[in-house]
This record gives C-alpha cells, structure tokens and sequence, in this order.
C-alpha cells in the first residue's frame, strides 16, 4: 500500500520539479530579451527603458551586504549541484551587471587575459601528460611491484611499501586523484590478501596519495604561484622537505603500530620473499621513471629550465620512459592526451570563472571589508593564522581545490602579508619576504587535510570507489583520523619551525 502511495507523490515531486524549471527558464530567457532590447535601443547613460532595466539595480549596495549576497549565491547554486567553473563565472559577470553596467564587463576580458598570457600555466597541461603518460605505460605497477618485494618481508610492510610507493609517485603525478585511485587498485587487494587491518591498509593509501598535492611537481602549487606570484621553483623547494616529512611520519606510524601488533599488518610469509640479488636486480626497473623525475626536478631547482621547460622535457621524457619499458602505443598517446585536455579544460575553466568572481569583488573593496573584519577580531597573528587554516580546511570539505584556492588564497595573502609573526615558544620568526612562501606551503599541508576531513574528503570518495563492499564508509572514515592528526602535526611542526620550508629555498636561491 505505500509503494502504492509512494509512486504518485515522487511523480508529482518530478513534475512539480520539471514545471518549476521550466517557469525559471523562462523566466530568465524574458529578463535577458528584456535587457537586450535596452542595450541595442536605448541610451544607457539615460532614465529611459524598455518595462524595467536590471543593470545597476546594486550599485548603491554596500560591501557587507553585497558580501552576502554574492557569497550566498555561490553556496547555494553549488549545494544544488552546479559545476563551481560555470558558476563562479557565471554569478561574476552577473555582479558586475547588476552593480555596474554593460560597460562594467569589461572587467571580464581584464581579468582573463592576464591568466591566458602567463607562461607558468602551460606547465600544468605539460605535467597533467607527463602523469598520464607514465600510468598508461604500466610503470606505477611496476614501481609498486618493487617496493612491495623489498619492504613485503617486515611487519607493517606492504602499507610501508603503499606509502613510498606513492611518495615516488607524487613526485610523477602532481594530482591526487589519480594517485588515491590506482594505489587502491593496485595495493589495496594486496593488503587486504595479507589480513591487513582495513583502518591501516586505507589510511596510508588515502594518506600516502595525498602527498601529491605537496611534493613537486605539484598542478595546485604552480597555481599557488600564479594567484600569489609566488616562484614556482622557491614554492617546489620549500614544500619538498614537508612533503618528506609528513610521508616519514606516515611510515614511523605503520611500522610502530605493525611492530608493536604483528596482527595489524603481517608480513609476506617466507617462502614468497626474494633474496638481496633478485631486489638488486628489479631497482633496474625504477631506473628510468626515477632518473626522469630527477631530471625534471632538478632542471627546475637549479634554475636551469622553467616550469615549462621542465615539463616539456618530462612530457618528452615519459614518452621515452614508456617505450623503453615497451608499454607505449598509439591507443595509449591518444588516451593519455584526452585524459590531459580534459582535466586542463577543468582547471583553467575554474581559474577563468573564479578569477572573475573573485576579481570583481575585490575591486568593489571586499578585500578590505575581510582584512579589517579579520584584523578587527583583536587575535594575534597566529589566532588569526589558525582562523585561516581552519576555514581552508571547512572549505576543502565542499569545494574543490581549484575553486579554494582561487576564491580564498586572493583574500588571504594581503591578510598575511600584514601580519607578522614572531616565533612561537622561542622559535625563529618568519622574515617578511618569507611570508607569502611559508603561507602557501601551509596552504598545500592544508588542502592534504581537507582532502581526508570526513564527511566530504574527496580521497574518502576516491578510496570507496575501489573498495570491496564489506568495507563500509564508516571504516573508511575511522581511517582516515588517525593520518588526519599526523597531518595536524606536520602542519603545526611547519607553524613552529618555519625554517622546514623556508631553509631549502634560501639555500638554493639565496
């Protein structure tokens, strides 16, 4: 009787639901014609128009007001599931109309070109190739093959192995999602074969694909870089010892927990564990992927090659890698060069839409409206610092991280920029040409965080669609708190000493 019940209500749902878009549709087609008749006929310096005109209905708005409004409208077309490039873009030039007038989208093309004509953002499609290219040669199984072979024999090992594996596979891929979902592929099944604590085996997949975001070749740092014209080689120095940092703490905590509960992660049995010569012999296979991430990451340290140098050698490079390993053919160029213009498509569709968002409003003061509401809380720098990194880490739960970084990293480095920060317990102070460098190497542990916060970490999503169905979401959320709060730790230890990010780079460069 009630799936009888059921069955019209849910109908009458959709089609109150198909009606309801229809009379906005609509709606907005008789708004735009409207508009338009006023653009093409009437004088817009005028009084006169044609039934009403909506440009500079907001003009005489105030910030605060406008504020949220503007930010308001964001959250709730992104809650209804509207993808955040065309919305940011979208609800941009929409502000700009209805606060100025059709003279104000000029502001558009202004905001766009600056980005379309800076040089490091070709490194991005280039770095994007080099990834895909080297993953649809088979190399990352190959790596993992290795590495699993060497650590297998100890307790704790295969999650050990998970974990460097995917610290060498950052340092190929740039962008986690790839590296989360192919370590679960492949090292997943492997663990959970071995009785493996689940919360264990998740975790140092979910924690150790992360890494990605922080170890160069970084895709989110050299957008760091452009947004806070930021050195791309400075920021890659200055987050490599992090990112080695967190990946050692990942591995401390397997093998201590393995070691004091052999049951939470067994060994290989003996009889399927190599000798000294035969794991000699496969480092054969790691010599080429590994002597090309050298390559590309030295160029780029050294200040021989820019960004796109690098990456156009490392996109030559893991062409040659390929067919040296005998894996490269035709289908998989055409499939690593789609895989590549669509996540470019994504990404600079994100930076155009929320260059604009983010633009307009801070040419109408919203910079300023923050920077004095934050100032104005009366917290020291490094209240204020925790505000931040907290609100990033709120932000990553929902949006992505192309999206956080273009709508808030704008907005919050004029906030650091104006602070100064001390030292805390004794520590050294961080110098003010160091600010915008240390601020974004946190900015990177941050998004690894957001990417693990339950309810809505991208990486928890990314592992459950390669988990078996017995591990429930539930499990996957327990394994990720605990990497949770060594993240927590590594982005305190980086608060405290600044000198982990900023030594490197002061090093090399001076």
């Amino acid at each position: 009787m009630s799936t009888t019940t059921a069955a019209p209500s849910s109908g009458m749902a959709g089609k109150l639901g198909t009606w309801l878009m229809i009379i906005a549709t609509v709606g907005l087609a008789f708004v735009i014609c409207v508009e338009l008749i006023n653009i093409l006929f009437y004088d817009p310096w005028s009084d006169e128009r044609f039934l009403f005109k909506l440009s500079g209905s907001l003009s005489g708005v105030d910030i605060g007001p406008l504020t949220y409004l503007m930010f308001g409208s964001l959250a709730v077309a992104l809650m209804m599931g509207l993808p955040l490039a065309f919305v940011t873009g979208g609800l941009g030039v929409m502000f700009i109309y209805l606060v100025g007038d059709a003279m104000m989208l000029n502001i558009v093309p202004g905001r766009i070109f600056p980005l379309m004509a800076n040089p490091d953002i070709a490194a991005i499609p280039l770095f994007i190739f080099m990834a895909s290219m080297l993953e649809r040669a088979g190399l990352i199984e190959e790596m993992f093959s290795v590495v699993y072979k060497w650590m297998g024999g100890i307790s704790g090992g295969l999650a050990a192995a998970t974990i460097v594996a995917s610290t060498i596979l950052a340092a190929m891929v740039g962008v986690i999602g790839a590296a989360v979902v192919t370590m679960g592929i492949i090292a997943l099944p492997a663990m959970l074969k071995r009785h493996y604590d689940h919360k264990i085996a998740i975790g140092s997949i979910m924690a150790g694909g992360t890494l990605g975001i922080l170890i160069p070749p970084s895709i989110l740092a050299i957008l760091y870089a452009v947004v806070a014209q930021q050195s791309v080689g400075e920021l890659y120095l200055g987050s490599l010892l992090p990112g080695l940092m967190l990946s050692g703490l990942y591995l401390s905590y397997v093998l201590i927990r393995s070691w004091l509960n052999p049951k939470l992660g067994p060994p290989i049995p003996v009889e399927d564990r190599i000798s000294l010569k035969e794991k000699l012999k496969l480092l054969g296979n790691l010599i080429a992927p590994l002597a090309l991430v050298g390559l590309v990451l030295g160029l780029l340290f050294g200040g021989i090659a820019t960004p796109v140098e690098a990456a156009g050698i490392g996109s030559f490079g893991a062409i040659i890698v390929a067919m040296m390993h005998k894996k490269f053919s035709i289908a998989g160029l055409r499939e690593a060069s789609v895989t590549t213009a669509k996540a470019s498509a994504m990404v600079l569709w994100i930076m155009f839409g929320a260059s604009v968002f983010v633009g307009f409003y801070i040419l109408q003061g919203g910079q300023q409206f923050v920077t004095d509401a934050i100032l104005g809380t009366g917290m020291s720098a490094y209240g204020i610092l925790l505000l931040l990194m907290v609100l990033l880490v709120v932000l990553g739960m929902f949006l992505d991280w192309v999206g956080i970084l273009l709508l808030a990293v704008p907005i919050f480095i004029p906030i650091v920029k104006a602070l100064e920060f001390p030292g805390l317990f004794g520590f050294p102070p961080v110098a003010g040409d160091d600010v915008v460098l240390w601020f974004g190497v946190l900015y990177l542990v941050n998004m690894q965080m957001s990417f693990l916060s339950p309810p809505f970490g991208y990486a928890l999503f990314y592992i459950r669609g390669v988990c078996p169905p017995e591990i429930s979401m539930g499990t996957i959320f327990k394994s990720s708190l605990v990497f949770l709060a060594i993240q927590a730790f590594g982005l305190f230890m980086c608060v405290l000493i600044p000198g982990i990010v900023t030594w490197l780079p002061g090093l090399v460069y001076g």
